[in-house]
């Protein structure tokens, strides 16, 4: 192999982590970064590293969408390849999309998270797969798929490491956000941007357009260059918190709420349960049925197993038949009292309390409709005024489980994200 000074292809920033790498000391590199700071340079540059030391190791490189795949983490591939002086060392076939390193016959394959049957059925014939690397992570649905994922690659070795490359998104509570504001054993968070990278790798012209963008739109720049997470203005939900709710605190709810939202055509039929702390003003959001096309049999029965006490499920009144076929299967359905700006009030209640904690991982939905729920914007770029009717199932079901608490509520409400 040539002698290659890893100064000259890997930043600054990232000599902490290369050697946290080297050490074996996590499992997850977690690297979030704005424009230029080289953080899917540097996943590439370890993953042919790693190879060429761990004789037993493959690779599996994932995007949400496979499309992508060619064109972004296979050349970002080569690329490091060719500058740490390995190309005679490595075949780089495009059909199938995967790369060989020769000496040992390992491989770097590469997979869409669009296609799971095909993900799910990655396997290799050689070793294991030591190395996962995610480019753009945060277009992945959350950790329930993440993990889903690993769950299916992450066997038959001692070591693994896992690569989750991404630019912040905009939105605070977004998962990505969430998931890197909680310290997690085996888990290295790191934050980077253009401004540790030497110049010269990145060339004039992009630090013209940076500057640019700093003085016409310091808070873009913020974003896109500096890797900052600067809220889009727009979310309608800022009191959500991401984090696991273990069994033990699950035991100790005493004030449990269940919902249900019927489900038209392509759309889910969902039922949430969560508990109210009304002391503290915090909803606690820890179960999730949500299924298209569920059949009357499958949701009564969901519910049953979940509501063993049989206790009331407050749901969408706008069914009164569905409502009935459930009760013919022994759930205890109460329809929800809708009235004139009943939606506008059920959601400024929720903005309302101190914090809408989402398990992410027993309820991937609920996180994503809740994290991902914003105002839209008309044809000028402002606000509208109105709340959007659209992927907001597991919301409405939520609505509908604190109706009793609403009614009761005499706390002023507030107009988020206005």
């Amino acid at each position: 192999m040539t002698m290659v000074k890893l100064s000259n292809i890997i930043a600054p920033s990232f000599y902490a982590v290369h050697q946290a790498i080297k050490a074996e000391q996590y499992t997850h590199y977690q690297l979030g970064g704005g424009r230029g700071s080289t953080k899917s340079s540097f996943a590439a540059v370890e993953i042919i590293l790693g190879m060429a030391k761990h004789p037993d190791a493959n690779a599996v490189v994932i995007r949400k969408v496979g499309l992508y795949l060619k064109d972004s983490v296979y050349e970002q591939l080569s690329w490091a390849i060719e500058k740490l002086g390995m190309s005679h060392l490595w075949q780089e076939k495009l059909s199938p999309l995967e790369m060989v390193y020769l000496p040992t016959g390992r491989k770097i394959l590469f997979r869409g998270a669009d296609k799971p049957k095909k993900l799910k059925s990655t396997k290799v014939s050689k070793g294991y797969i030591r190395y996962v690397w995610y480019e753009e992570a945060d277009e992945f649905d959350g950790l329930g798929e993440i993990r889903t994922i690993n769950q299916s690659m992450l066997r038959g070795g001692e070591r693994f490491e896992v690569f989750y490359t991404y630019n912040p998104p905009q939105r605070k509570n977004n998962w990505v956000n969430e998931w890197a504001s909680v310290p997690e054993p085996g888990r290295l968070v790191h934050q980077s941007n253009y401004l540790a990278v030497p110049p010269e790798w990145l060339g004039e012209t992009f630090f013209v357009e940076a500057e640019h963008l700093r003085q016409a739109k310091p808070e873009a720049y913020a974003h896109e260059y500096l890797g900052e997470v600067t809220g889009t203005g727009g979310e309608i939900f800022r009191n959500v918190k991401l984090q696991p709710i273990t069994d033990d605190e699950i035991k100790t709810f005493d004030k449990l709420r269940r919902g249900l939202d019927w489900g038209y055509a392509a759309d889910p039929f969902v039922y949430i349960v969560g508990h109210l702390d009304s002391k503290r003003r915090r909803l606690f959001l820890f179960y999730e049925f949500y299924k298209v096309g569920a059949s009357f049999d499958t949701a009564a029965d969901k519910i049953r197993r979940e509501n063993i006490y049989g206790q009331p499920v407050i749901a969408e009144s706008a069914e009164p038949r569905s409502n009935d076929e459930l009760r013919q299967r022994g759930v205890f359905v109460r329809a929800a009292k809708k009235g004139p700006g009943s939606v506008e009030h059920g959601i400024r209640w929720l903005q309302d309390l101190e914090e809408i904690i989402i398990d992410p991982i027993r309820c991937p939905e609920t996180a994503r409709e809740f994290t991902n729920y914003e105002l839209e914007k008309d044809h000028n770029g402002n606000w509208k005024a109105n709340y959007p009717d659209r992927d907001n199932h597991s919301i409405d079901a939520v609505r509908y489980a604190c109706e009793d608490d609403m009614r009761r509520s005499t706390s002023p409400v507030t107009i988020g994200g206005i």
